[in-house]
């Protein structure tokens, strides 16, 4: 989903030729950090090898 918003609005400003997931990632990671997603993950693993 962040990768078409980016797109998107990279899109509607011109700049089609920039790299539209290496504006993305610093996002991404922002949003994985924001969500807590290491505990996310390790939990989810832990509990699919129970």
């Amino acid at each position: 989903m962040i990768d078409l918003v980016v797109a998107g609005t990279l899109g509607s400003l011109g700049l089609v030729s920039m790299p539209h997931t290496a504006v993305a990632l610093p996002f991404k990671a922002l949003l994985f950090v924001m969500v807590d997603g290491w505990r996310l993950l390790t939990e989810a693993l832990l509990t699919s090898l129970r």
